[in-house]
């Protein structure tokens, strides 16, 4: 009887979580100024409209491979894909998930033309930024890194967006975290690369009363479901705004 009682008050629990859960992706937003990435992607638009084909590899570091998530299709790779097969139907959308846990902005440029070399792409959407900021390596190793990533990826003919920092506490501890921004900001305006604007996404939700609990995990690092699916969402938007843009 108890252990009836048990499983009753458990598939409940469960349910109510579930519905929790999918009220919550309603507060799932950005302002439109924020989803703008400033480019429109032309070798994206080139692979759709001429090989009816989007290949696009994610590269970064844990928050790109899904740590702690509590379901694979949550991490924002696969929403990103799931939500670009739905709005383009007839086309051969691949997400390809190059995110490894731990790695900053020199491991990931190190290792992009073997990357890029074994899964040709028409878009590398580069998250980084967070752990060095976290790590407080140099701004001018990070800045001269990333620029040197983009200029090697850019000559391997795909079009680039730069995925910036998380909003998180571990982030917000950092003294420096605006220096990191605005040096993606910039290396991506001189390289006509993307900027897709996590840590204002995210700031965002937090300055509107979201409190970290609702979209970051408890190491107050890493994102949580809703902050996985939600990012990739939103991410979604604005490659799919950037397509359709004259």
């Amino acid at each position: 009887m108890k252990r009836t009682i048990a499983f009753t008050v458990a598939i409940l629990l469960f349910a109510l979580g579930g519905t929790v859960h999918a009220k919550s992706m309603t507060l799932c937003r950005a302002k439109p100024d924020l989803l703008t990435l400033g480019t429109n992607l032309p070798v994206a638009r080139k692979a759709i409209a001429e090989r009816k084909q989007l290949r696009i590899i994610a590269l970064g570091s844990s928050t790109t491979a899904g740590y702690g998530v509590s379901n694979p299709a949550f991490a924002y790779p696969t929403q990103l894909r799931i939500g670009l097969e739905k709005a383009l139907p007839g086309i051969d959308i691949e997400v390809i998930n190059r995110g490894i846990g731990g790695q900053d902005v020199e491991e990931m440029a190190a290792r992009m033309q073997v990357e890029m070399q074994e899964n040709p792409a028409a878009l590398v959407i580069w998250q980084t930024g967070t752990n060095a900021a976290i790590r407080h390596m140099p701004l001018d190793k990070f800045d001269s890194t990333l620029r040197g990533g983009l200029k090697l990826g850019k000559s391997l003919g795909a079009d680039f967006v730069l995925m910036n920092l998380q909003y998180v506490p571990a982030v917000v501890a950092a003294p420096d975290k605006e220096a990191y921004e605005k040096i993606m900001a910039d290396a991506a305006r001189d390289y006509s690369a993307g900027l897709f604007r996590r840590y204002d996404i995210m700031r965002g939700w937090y300055d509107d009363g979201m409190p970290y609990a609702q979209f970051v995990q408890l190491d107050g690092l890493h994102l949580n479901d809703f902050g996985q699916k939600c990012i990739g969402r939103l991410l979604t938007r604005s490659i799919l705004d950037a397509l359709k843009a004259p």
